[in-house]
């Protein structure tokens, strides 16, 4: 069994995979090909989004839409404590500070009220700027925007949606990667819509926007490659992973995404009375980057993570350790006082296999497993 089986998802795509690989290496279009403006054109569609810049990675996203703005030192950005480190590493990057916020307990995503508590902290304190939100949409679920967005306008601040695990996801039909100012995603293998490498896009309405980061992803291009009008770097997706994320794409709208809210209804089914199962409002959608549940104890998990490893079936720990406790923000001096909720979910966690080629058959074993190893424990 695999955590999440791109063997069986290759399987199933092969000829149009094959092929469009093939048709690259025909054409020796290797950077800048044909299907990068293609499939940038069908995911800006997909999203519901004026324009869809490409690049290397989602980290290289992140970072691309902070220089758009201009993020600097003396600013900070508002990020969730509960995520990988890119949300607040590419902050750092650009010399800002990152602040971290607690997340809500069920949806793993960033606290409103929390978030408006720490902006107006960093207000009184009088030491920081407040400049952008960067808003996660974390294991496939879109944040709560319906709640960001207008303390954001409040304070004047950007929302740089962080969609690299919530591409598919919705909030009463509207995509993720359209809730943010910019938005970005990312293609690494294990996420919902992943190539064959390292991957990215980049998402606005903005014309200048767009026109900018086209320019910084060539070395800071103007009229042509070789005019070079401001500071840029590297970052361009290669055409070989255009050519594998397009029949990817078409199949992860066809039915991968519906497959896997399937299997996490029989998860939940399975397991709402022995764990605590992802719960979230019907006007969401998610595209279950992962199925997260949460044990009652460190110890607890421990336990279950070596029993269902015995009979294996792979399992994985996002997030065992905290932003505010991570070494290379050791300098920004946080407390644990503000982070009770992450503190807890780092402790409790555990994710499951997920992917939209689970059978029927793995699913249930999986379940039995859990509930055998928790009632033996438990009673």
């Amino acid at each position: 069994m695999e955590f999440r089986d791109l063997r069986k998802q290759y399987v199933a795509l092969k000829d149009e995979i094959d092929s469009g690989i093939q048709e690259v290496i025909n054409a020796t279009a290797f950077i800048s090909g044909s299907q990068v403006e293609t499939l940038e054109k069908e995911l800006a569609e997909y999203v519901g989004v004026k324009h869809c810049v490409t690049c290397a990675n989602g980290t290289d996203a992140l970072s691309m839409a902070l220089m758009a703005w201009n993020l600097k030192a003396g600013e900070c950005a508002f990020v969730p404590d509960f995520t990988f480190f890119a949300s607040g590493e590419t902050v750092s990057f650009e010399g800002a500070t990152p602040i971290f916020v607690d997340v809500d307990e069920r949806t793993y995503n960033m606290d409103p009220v929390k978030l408006e508590t720490a902006i107006q902290k960093v207000l009184v304190e009088g030491k920081l700027i407040p400049r952008v939100i960067v808003a996660v949409d974390l294991f496939g679920l879109p944040a709560d925007y319906d709640m960001i967005r207008p303390i954001a306008d409040k304070y004047g601040l950007k929302i740089l949606e962080d969609g690299a695990q919530g591409f598919g996801g919705e909030i009463d039909g509207k995509k993720a990667c359209s809730f943010g100012d910019i938005s970005t995603t990312s293609f690494f293998p294990a996420k919902p819509l992943g190539c064959y490498g390292d991957g990215g896009a980049i998402f606005t309405n903005d014309d200048d926007v767009d026109a900018y980061l086209r320019s910084i992803r060539v070395h800071g291009k103007g009229s042509f490659k070789y005019d070079n009008v401001r500071i840029g770097w590297n970052s361009r997706l290669d055409t070989i992973q255009a050519a594998i994320l397009l029949p990817k794409l078409h199949a992860f709208m066809d039915y991968e995404r519906d497959n896997v809210n399937k299997v996490a209804a029989k998860y939940t089914e399975g397991l709402k009375e022995l764990v605590v199962t992802p719960e979230f409002d019907t006007k969401y959608t998610s595209s279950w980057a992962q199925y997260c549940i949460q044990l009652k104890s460190e110890e607890e998990r421990e336990s279950l993570q070596a029993y269902l490893k015995e009979q294996g079936i792979p399992t994985m720990i996002y997030y065992p350790k905290p932003m505010h406790k991570q070494d290379a923000f050791a300098d920004l001096q946080c407390g644990d006082e503000d982070y009770a909720v992450t503190n807890k979910l780092c402790k409790t966690v555990l994710e499951l296999p997920m992917h939209p080629y689970m059978e029927d058959a793995d699913i249930e074993k999986i379940v039995n497993m859990i509930a055998a190893c928790l009632k033996e424990n438990r009673y």
